[in-house]
């Protein structure tokens, strides 16, 4: 794959659960602590060496962040870098909130 595929968050979800792809939300620590797509993994400068341990070149890929258009010059950074499978949440993290997919929080949604 030399693009990026853009996806709905049920689908992104449903490569988390079929595919064993991985969501990195990209967003700053603050936001991503205060809630983030469940399971998702915050991709960081600092966390970036911990991501490439984890996953290989072919595992799926799946971008998250604000709204959708960041997360495609990362797409793109990690396609450069060799990765094989990109594709990224259309919207991001608000039309995952919308879609009313599952989020993990700091605080008690009780």
């Amino acid at each position: 794959m030399t693009e990026i595929i853009q996806i709905t968050p049920q689908q992104a979800w449903d490569m988390m659960n079929s595919e064993n792809a991985v969501l990195l939300d990209i967003r700053d620590e603050q936001r991503f602590t205060y809630s983030h797509a469940k399971g998702a993994f915050h991709l960081t400068n600092q966390t970036y060496g911990k991501f490439q341990d984890l996953y290989d070149f072919d595992d799926p890929i799946i971008l998250s962040c604000y709204h959708g258009i960041s997360s495609l010059n990362v797409g793109k950074f990690l396609i450069e870098q060799g990765y094989d499978n990109v594709y990224s949440v259309i919207g991001g993290f608000e039309n995952w909130e919308k879609a009313k997919m599952p989020i993990e929080t700091a605080y008690s949604q009780d």
